[in-house]
């Protein structure tokens, strides 16, 4: 009786015997054989350690010494790049041992992240990948088609850049500002014997008195910034009004406070950090 190789079963006739069994032997064999070259049957088990393929060397021992020009199913030739769509199977592009994972368009060439039935997006999640922040291009609709270019370095000015933005969120138009609408923001200051004005927190500042104030203005831009606020100030009662040293008004003296019940609207400015303001009555006894 014949013995089988152990891999693919290949018939060995016995030695000194089974003369009369020879070609049946053989033919089966080179079935097998035929099987193995037109892929009915998978090729396993070899070890490839010289020779070459598409005239490629393969180095002794290491396959990394040669290149792989034959295509990779119908998707990836190693040599020429893809010849269709390349689909990731529902896995994903990783790294080991803390590798970037890098994409490198040739010369002028860009990552483009392409839109579908929305339009593209990019998220960038947290370390647990259980929520994120996602980056989206405008609508089709918007036919919107520019260049966002970041600063050179943060807290800085990129000199190339119109509008630029510090550390503390103040945004710099390097040019001039068209606006539809022009709209400052309103703080409300609640009565108190000593009142802050908060340069930081807005432009048009609002205040009803209790009792005798006194003005505080604090946080003004460094100088060489022009900046201005509006006061409405109603008084609640008869009450004296002080404002800080460093205002100028008009011959050298403060407006009256306004008489119980009536309002009046002041406006105030510096332009060297609030080292000195300027004051002025706008409307007096509004009422």
């Amino acid at each position: 009786m014949p013995a089988n190789t152990t891999t693919y079963s290949f018939q060995k006739p016995t030695v000194s015997g089974d003369a009369d069994a020879w070609g049946g032997y053989l033919n089966a064999n080179w079935d097998k054989t035929d099987d193995l070259f037109d892929g009915t049957t998978p090729v396993t088990g070899i070890d490839i350690n010289s020779g070459a393929i598409d005239g490629t060397p393969i180095g002794a021992n290491s396959a990394s010494t040669g290149a792989f020009t034959t295509v990779v199913g119908t998707t990836l030739n190693l040599s020429t790049g893809l010849a269709a769509n390349l689909s990731t199977n529902g896995f994903d592009l990783v790294t080991t041992s803390n590798a970037d994972l890098d994409l490198a368009p040739n010369g002028t060439g860009k990552v483009v992240i392409r839109g579908n039935t929305n339009s593209a997006k990019i998220v960038l999640n947290c370390e647990n990948n259980s929520h994120g922040v996602t980056l989206a291009s405008p609508p089709h609709s918007a036919s919107a088609t520019y260049e966002v270019a970041l600063p050179n370095a943060l807290g800085t000015s990129n000199a190339s850049a119109v509008v630029t933005a510090d550390t503390n969120g103040d945004v710099t138009l390097a040019e001039e500002l068209k606006a539809k609408s022009y709209n400052e923001t309103y703080v409300s200051l609640s009565a108190a014997s000593s009142v802050t004005v908060d340069c930081e927190t807005g432009n048009v500042f609002a205040l009803t008195t209790g009792q005798s104030t006194t003005f505080v203005f604090s946080n003004p831009p460094a100088s060489g910034t022009a900046y201005g606020f509006m006061l409405k100030l109603t008084a609640g009662g008869t009450h004296t009004i002080t404002y800080p040293n460093t205002v100028d008004f008009a011959g050298g003296t403060a407006p009256d406070a306004p008489a119980s019940g009536e309002t009046d609207v002041l406006v105030f400015t510096t332009v060297d950090g609030g080292t000195n303001w300027y004051g002025a009555l706008a409307i007096d006894a509004a009422g």
